[in-house]
């Protein structure tokens, strides 16, 4: 059943769960979430820290493996891969934007952007080529032979966004992407991957804290202690509920911190 609809889906999860190891305990952190994301959506993932937010990207990115279930990217299951066919995959299906951009600093944004293409097995594109072409997308046409400490964070996020979209995979990942940038910066990321999404047609899933950034999502995934509190179109009221109640749940002290540790 799972996997079938690889036409239709970038995302699936059936019932995933991770638990953590920490001495004596064992943590809960991801308790049996079940996720269906199909082509083109713009997601985001909320709720306090130690929700699971991080661990659940971690899983669907095959950065890390559930301790039960199943993941499924672009109908192709990676639950079992083993580390090479998982760094295919990372690499022809999934882009990365992390909050910390995660760029080589000795090398130039442009040599930052064709690195991925040069690792690709079956490589799409010419990787100069390619990475130019991204990076004037974004506007850093003039940036391109800067190193990362020559260009402000702003510059350096879409950087790594260039890079993250090098291989034109079907899904992008991004943990906390403007949490480290201003106001103004975090704008024009959240500009950008809006672009890539309506004109690249990528799936785009992103954890944040921001509810601010939240609001601009298309869909919105609550978790709460490791498992969806609620799913909803973010552009409907019912964002405002989803966003209400997460916040009531913390006051309330309903959200504990011995159940959050080790979750995120």
């Amino acid at each position: 059943m799972a996997g079938q609809n690889g036409n239709e889906y970038v995302v699936q999860t059936q019932n995933v769960k991770k638990d953590l190891r920490l001495g004596e305990i064992t943590v809960h952190a991801v308790r049996g979430i079940s996720l269906a994301v199909t082509r083109g959506e713009f997601i985001g993932i909320i709720g306090p820290s130690g929700s699971g937010k991080s661990t659940l990207l971690g899983m669907i990115g095959g950065l890390d493996s559930p301790t039960a279930g199943e993941v499924f990217i672009d109908g192709e299951d990676i639950t079992n891969l083993d580390e090479r066919a998982l760094t295919r995959v990372r690499n022809e299906k999934i882009g990365f934007v992390f909050q910390f951009f995660n760029l080589i600093p000795t090398l130039s944004a442009l040599e930052n952007v064709a690195l991925p293409i040069q690792f690709a097995h079956k490589r799409k594109y010419n990787p100069t080529k390619r990475a130019k072409e991204l990076l004037d997308l974004f506007g850093l046409g003039d940036r391109m032979r800067h190193r990362p400490s020559q260009l402000s964070g702003g510059e350096q996020q879409r950087v790594a966004l260039a890079r993250a979209l090098a291989n034109d995979p079907p899904l992008l990942l991004g943990d906390e992407p403007t949490g480290n940038l201003d106001t103004f910066s975090s704008e024009i990321v959240m500009k950008a991957l809006r672009d890539v999404q309506g004109e690249l047609g990528t799936t785009v899933i992103i954890v944040t804290h921001n509810m601010d950034i939240a609001a601009q999502m298309d869909r919105l995934v609550s978790l709460v202690d490791g498992k969806v509190a609620e799913d909803v179109d973010a552009r409907s009221s019912a964002r405002l509920a989803a966003i209400e109640m997460l916040r009531d749940k913390r006051a309330s002290g309903e959200i504990s911190l011995m159940s959050s540790i080790g979750q995120r």
